[in-house]
């Protein structure tokens, strides 16, 4: 028998505040989702301005990260990597495995916990607001 570790509820609304803070800040919208160790979103919020489509993004990148334990820009550099060694993403098995930056895996222990994103931004920002929640989250460790 295993356990599971995983974020739970206040991680996750623990990292949505930091991340709405830098960017209403920044006048930036963009939806946020955070996702369990399974890739299954715990939050999201969607900042007013943000396109609906960010929604779905957001969310399969979090599932991404969270199932593949990299950054879905990572994902992404594969794909469109040198013919020997780019991939087609369709081989995941999944139409939500995504390869656009702004999904973070959260790693404790070197295992994957659950996972952070972001969608609406340019790639890298998402990647950087990312990166902020999944910060505010290993801080709370």
């Amino acid at each position: 028998m295993r356990s599971l570790v995983t974020l739970d509820h206040a991680d996750a609304q623990r990292a949505l505040t930091v991340m709405r803070e830098v960017l209403v800040r920044e006048q930036a919208a963009a939806v946020i989702a955070v996702a369990d160790a399974h890739g299954d979103v715990i939050a999201l919020e969607r900042l007013d301005g943000a396109s609906p489509s960010s929604i779905t993004i957001a969310m399969n990148k979090a599932w991404t990260a969270a199932r593949e334990g990299v950054r879905t820009y990572d994902v992404g550099q594969r794909i469109k990597g040198p013919k020997d060694d780019a991939f087609d993403i369709a081989y995941y098995g999944d139409p939500r495995y995504i390869g656009w930056g702004g999904g973070v895996p959260v790693i404790v222990d070197g295992r994957v916990v659950g996972s952070i994103a972001v969608s609406g931004l340019p790639e890298l920002e998402d990647q950087r607001v990312a990166d902020i929640g999944v910060a505010a989250i290993l801080a709370s460790e």
